[in-house]
């Protein structure tokens, strides 16, 4: 992984992914869904890469939402099995390439070893500026808002804020992507149209590109096609053209 970057004025600030078809590609090929996980590790990695070598500053990923855990319990142990192995094997990359790793989500309902493993990860690329890579973890976006709205209605009770003073901004302050630009493009690979409920409230602007491709087949090229396709979209946040064109 370089060591320079520059981010082009057409290069997203945030990129969102949904990495979707592991097991669709492992099936493809006859093979047990675990090592379309693994397969998947390859298209992380390509794509972290790819993003800091264009200068974007955040990545969020859906690694594993809340909704995964109704799968069958043999494959959400062997995706933890899977998850704490590559973070203990790309952490040093990472953290010699200038990448922080934060994780968000419901983190409470991970055992206790992973969430001890997390916390070490996070503590020890917490320095680092290149670019942050946010790892979705037991992430719902539903959740992420009721509890946004519940430490709110928290303070409100507590006669810390009025609810006249509760809106948008307020609300974004408690979401876990707090501190991070919203993302500017969104991809979601496998074929699927749907937000799948990732980042309801951060998604409301970002640009939505969906290719067919499996996630392990998401290689530098693809990541490509997506950022151009970010670059050809012109983004008028409920303005005219006209009105974008003058600013």
């Amino acid at each position: 992984m370089a060591s320079t970057h520059t981010r082009d004025p057409g290069t997203p600030r945030h990129v969102a992914v949904i990495m979707d078809g592991n097991g669709r590609w492992a099936s493809r090929r006859a093979l047990p869904r675990h090592l379309g996980h693994r397969a998947g590790v390859k298209a992380v990695r390509s794509t972290v890469e790819g993003c800091a070598r264009r200068g974007v500053e955040a990545l969020t990923l859906f690694a594993f939402s809340s909704e995964n855990w109704g799968r069958p319990a043999e494959e959400v142990a062997r995706l933890m099995q899977l998850f704490v192995e590559a973070m203990e094997r790309e952490v040093e990359e990472l953290d010699r390439n200038g990448i922080r790793l934060r994780f968000i989500g419901d983190l409470g309902t991970l055992k206790a070893e992973v969430r001890e493993r997390i916390a070490a990860t996070e503590e020890r690329t917490a320095s680092n500026t290149r670019m942050t890579l946010n790892v979705a973890l037991s992430y719902g976006g539903r959740w992420d808002i009721a509890r946004a709205a519940r430490r709110l209605a928290e303070r409100v009770a507590r006669g810390e804020i009025t609810p006249d003073s509760v809106d948008e901004a307020s609300i974004a302050a408690e979401l876990e992507l707090a501190g991070s630009p919203e993302p500017d493009l969104f991809i979601r690979t496998g074929g699927e149209q749907r937000l799948s409920n990732f980042l309801l409230w951060s998604l409301a602007y970002t640009e939505l590109y969906f290719c067919d491709v499996l996630w392990p087949d998401f290689d530098d090229d693809e990541l490509e096609r997506a950022c151009r396709h970010f670059a050809g979209r012109q983004r008028r946040y409920g303005l005219t053209s006209e009105q974008v064109a003058r600013v």
